[in-house]
């Protein structure tokens, strides 16, 4: 049986790739993907615990985040479509909102 340290160290290496992601890369689509493995890796972190302390509390948070990033990913998504529309570039550092 695999025990609650085993899920939250794979929890804290997701975490730890999705930033190292966000922090590294350029590209717009791949840091959206960097800050979605975050949130997948806090969603495990919380049905972890919530199996492990016998309560649906941490469910019920990851249907939450679930939906906040849903919404992100669609908003991020337009936002990608705009500046590439635009600029031909969905690079970070080619998105520059003070220069239209």
């Amino acid at each position: 049986m695999v025990s609650i340290h085993e899920y939250l160290m794979l929890s804290a290496i997701l975490f730890s790739l999705g930033t190292v992601g966000v922090l590294i890369r350029r590209n717009a689509i791949v840091i959206f993907m960097c800050i979605e493995l975050m949130l997948n890796s806090v969603n495990l972190s919380f049905i972890a615990l919530s199996h492990h302390l016998g309560s649906m509390d941490g469910q019920i948070f990851v249907f939450f985040v679930m939906a906040v990033a849903a919404a992100e990913a669609a908003v991020g998504l337009a936002l990608m479509i705009t500046f590439y529309r635009n600029r031909e570039s969905i690079e970070v550092d080619d998105i520059n909102m003070l220069k239209w």
